[in-house]
């Protein structure tokens, strides 16, 4: 897969995404300066959402319509997008100040009208969002355009990933990643379930990673260490602007300190490889080895008492011990002294 000029692999580093979301609280400023800030923060992207509140639901009253059992309790629907959604006359210079960053900036379109727009300020690929991963027309449309499409499955049973997946490839397109996700604000921890983040890629064959919605830097690190390639983490310059997804999104210390963690994390990862380094070559000079703990005259035996396996290691292996119990030396031996074979009268049988 390929975002603009990043390759995303199984082998590549973790492509990290920022988040803006609504964490401009309604300023243009404000979401001119979080996109600079992610590049501060490390990121490699900087992503955005492109609906209204008329595309994404209807003006209503009715009990469907009001939020029940999340942060935002009792709220409307459609007054809650309206105050979240990112103006569309701003999309176009966010990915401009991205661009002059170095930062990828794509986003994710929730219906047809918002598709025809990104394709027109010509993003390099698409997100679906957890919500919208059972939105098969949205999803076909999306495919069609050819390019990389990304797709959270945080309420997606198993049944749902397999359609939405079939929809993108009878599109014609293979261009996909999963994303772990569990679709709660905040997420908890114990419902992370990232040994997922594997299955999805054994499975299916795609590229997987994980949009994250815990907090802290926790689950983004095991993340790497199992094999995600791509991470996702609501991003906001300080939670103190407020606004609906301020609560659970990292700041910019928070999420440097994530994307040095992740760093870390998947440096220390490194690959199966069982050759030694050449500060882990130079760590034996203090592995055991054979040494002469006591003088030895010339024609005397090895004995338990004038030989031990001691560090430093320049002497002889452990391993010949054993055998060299008992065998005379042909030469004088001062104790400290590490034992070689030349030392012995008849050599090894």
């Amino acid at each position: 897969m390929k975002i603009g000029s990043i390759e995303i692999h199984k082998n590549s580093p973790i492509f990290i995404i920022a988040e803006l979301s609504a964490n401009h609280n309604g300023s243009l400023t404000t979401a001119i300066e979080t996109v600079r800030a992610a590049k501060r923060a490390g990121a490699d992207c900087i992503k955005l959402q492109t609906y209204t509140a008329d595309t994404m639901t209807i003006a209503s009253d009715k009990d469907d319509f009001i939020v029940k059992g999340t942060i935002w309790e009792n709220q409307n629907l459609h007054e809650l997008y309206q105050k979240a959604y990112t103006p569309w006359e701003w999309q176009e210079e966010l990915m401009q100040v991205a661009k002059e960053e170095g930062l990828v900036c794509f986003s994710s379109p929730f219906d047809a009208s918002s598709v025809e727009f990104l394709e027109n300020l010509k993003v390099p690929a698409y997100k679906i969002a957890s919500f919208e991963i059972t939105d098969i027309p949205l999803i076909e449309l999306v495919a069609s355009k050819g390019k990389p499409v990304i797709m959270s499955t945080g309420i997606a049973e198993k049944e749902d990933i397999a359609l939405a997946l079939e929809a993108c490839k009878r599109m014609g397109n293979n261009n996909i990643a999963l994303l772990k996700c569990t679709s709660s604000y905040p997420a908890p921890i114990e419902e992370a379930n990232l040994c997922m983040i594997k299955d999805l890629a054994d499975r299916y064959g795609v590229i997987s990673g994980l949009s994250d919605h815990t907090m802290g830097s926790t689950v983004p690190v095991v993340a790497a260490a199992l094999g995600a390639k791509i991470i996702e983490k609501h991003f906001i310059l300080d939670r103190s602007i407020g606004g609906p997804d301020a609560s659970f999104s990292m700041n910019e210390e928070e999420f440097t300190a994530m994307v040095k963690a992740v760093r870390e994390a998947e440096s220390a990862i490194g690959v199966v490889d069982y050759t030694l380094t050449a500060k882990q070559r130079h760590g034996r000079d203090f592995c055991r080895s054979l040494y002469v703990v006591e003088d030895i005259k010339v024609g005397e035996i090895i004995t338990e008492k004038n030989m031990r396996s001691i560090r430093p290691g320049f002497g002889m292996h452990p391993k010949y011990y054993q055998e060299i119990l008992g065998k005379k030396v042909q030469v004088d031996i001062e104790r400290g002294t590490p034992l070689s074979f030349n030392m012995l009268a008849d050599g090894l049988a």
